[in-house]
């Protein structure tokens, strides 16, 4: 991991509706994670999409609907 690939992003958590910080790491490509909401404690699911040529990223939250067992 490299410094300059750690960004922090704010996102509004959707469950509580409070802003929360996510540190985001972009040397491992495309993720998909959970992430715990510091307001409220839920998880977040977290889609991460890099994209090197254009040198952006996208980050996409929801809710963690899904029931693991």
């Amino acid at each position: 991991m490299h410094e300059e690939d750690l960004n922090s992003v704010v996102v509004r958590c959707p469950h509580c509706g409070k802003s929360t910080a996510l540190d985001i790491d972009t040397s491992a490509g495309n993720q998909d994670y959970q992430d715990e909401c510091a307001a409220c404690g839920d998880l977040i699911h977290v889609q991460l999409q890099v994209d090197e040529m254009n040198q952006k990223t996208r980050v996409r939250i929801d809710g963690n609907d899904e029931q693991f067992y």
